[in-house]
């Protein structure tokens, strides 16, 4: 069993900065490919980002590309999203995933472990 428990969300305005961190427990972490969704109100889940299990490959949503950095460090179970220019349109709840299947990940494939989420919001 794994648990995720993401930090610092908050409020930020146009055009800063924010960096999100996903602590994880169990001794799996390192077998695991790390993601993160994020949900607006009103709309429907949708895939960010996600890293492999050695952290070699990474893969953006086109809306976050550019803007957002993805790393991992498994000596300390801990995966960062580090978020630059953020724009308003990024106001949402940021959920940390973890899943076997890394490409599957935003594909429709199952992530097996769900953070509880983290609130960023953005304003103009």
């Amino acid at each position: 069993q794994v648990q995720l428990v993401e930090s610092g969300g908050g409020l930020v305005q146009a055009g800063g900065s924010r960096r999100l961190s996903c602590a994880a427990s169990g001794r799996t972490f390192s077998r695991l490919a790390m993601g993160w969704f994020r949900q607006a109100p009103g709309k429907e889940r949708e895939f960010v980002a996600r890293i492999s299990a050695s952290g070699s490959n990474k893969y953006y949503a086109s809306s976050v590309k550019g803007r957002c950095t993805l790393s991992r460090d498994n000596a300390k179970n801990t995966v960062y999203l580090q978020m630059n220019s953020l724009k308003p349109e990024d106001t949402a709840v940021y959920y940390c995933a973890a899943a076997t299947d890394y490409f599957g990940m935003g594909r429709g494939g199952p992530v097996d472990y769900w953070g509880q989420g983290s609130q960023v919001t953005v304003s103009s």
